[in-house]
């Protein structure tokens, strides 16, 4: 599978990032092809960015854009993440790619009660949905194959976020501290593990797909269930309910169809939450 890659370039911008470092472990392999840029290499908030950038790209090159402030949770923020993409792109406006990934998000897609695809409205109501919205809309004019990928919440080891969740929840467990959920913990959401959204990159490239897809697993759990499966694993554990700040983040349903996922890679092994969940081995990374 290597072999049809192995004499590109590819360059990964945001490679220190929980999900560009996944990715990045995808390409090992070519590593004297793989060029992995991080915030210490290039800070895509200042100008020079751009100078530093044009210098190492090359014509055919593979751009795997991932670098960003996440979440989005400000104007400050949000503005910050246009500098960056509006750095990055002068730069890649000046040489011919071969392919450009870009690593969006879910948070593009309006609420729905319906399951989620890839041509559902595009009405983000988050800062965050909003910020790669715009940078999607952005990179559209660039003048190479483009695939922009939407992955839902992200677990998996080494997450820097800690956020609600598998991963916060495994940390709390693992250090013998209760689990708490807000309200009832009765939301239920899709998650994506983070080797498998490198695999979709990794797949994406290979077979030169374009357009949007949608990195889900197409499976919903509640963050209750989420808990209570890992108090069977420690059974020492308990749940503690704390009241919410606010309303439920999408009114307490994200359902996706992953029908065109499944389409495009028919070989793709998704990573069932509860059954990494159940792994007791992998907490010792996390």
């Amino acid at each position: 599978m290597f072999n049809k890659i192995k004499n590109k370039r590819i360059v990964i911008l945001g490679s220190s990032s929980f999900i560009g470092k996944a990715i990045a472990a995808k390409f090992y392999d070519i590593k004297k092809n793989l060029i992995l840029i991080s915030r210490k290499q290039i800070d895509f908030e200042k100008k020079k960015s751009t100078s530093k950038l044009k210098k190492i790209l090359k014509k055919n090159d593979i751009v795997i854009f991932v670098a960003a402030i996440a979440p989005v949770k400000n104007i400050e923020m949000l503005n910050k993440n246009l500098i960056i993409a509006e750095n990055i792109i002068k730069s890649l406006e000046t040489v011919k790619l071969s392919h450009l990934i870009y690593i969006s998000s879910d948070a593009v897609y309006s609420d729905s009660k319906k399951k989620i695809n890839e041509n559902s409205e595009t009405t983000p109501t988050s800062l965050h949905g909003f910020m790669h919205l715009i940078r999607e809309n952005l990179l559209k004019n660039l003048d190479c194959i483009k695939t922009f990928i939407r992955p839902t919440l992200v677990y998996g080891n080494n997450d820097p976020h800690d956020g609600y969740g598998p991963n916060k929840f495994a940390r709390c467990a693992q250090a013998k501290k209760e689990i708490i959920i807000f309200g009832k913990g009765e939301e239920k959401r899709d998650h994506i593990y983070v080797e498998d959204v490198a695999n979709i990159v990794f797949l994406s490239i290979l077979r030169k797909i374009p357009g949007v897809i949608n990195a889900v697993s197409g499976e919903l759990i509640s963050f209750l269930e989420i808990a209570k499966i890992l108090c069977k694993i420690y059974p020492q554990i308990k749940i503690k309910s704390k009241k919410r700040n606010g309303p439920m983040p999408h009114n307490g349903y994200r359902a996706f169809n992953n029908k065109l996922l499944k389409k495009k890679f028919p070989s793709l092994y998704l990573t069932n939450l509860q059954d990494w969940l159940l792994q007791k081995k992998i907490y010792k990374k996390l």
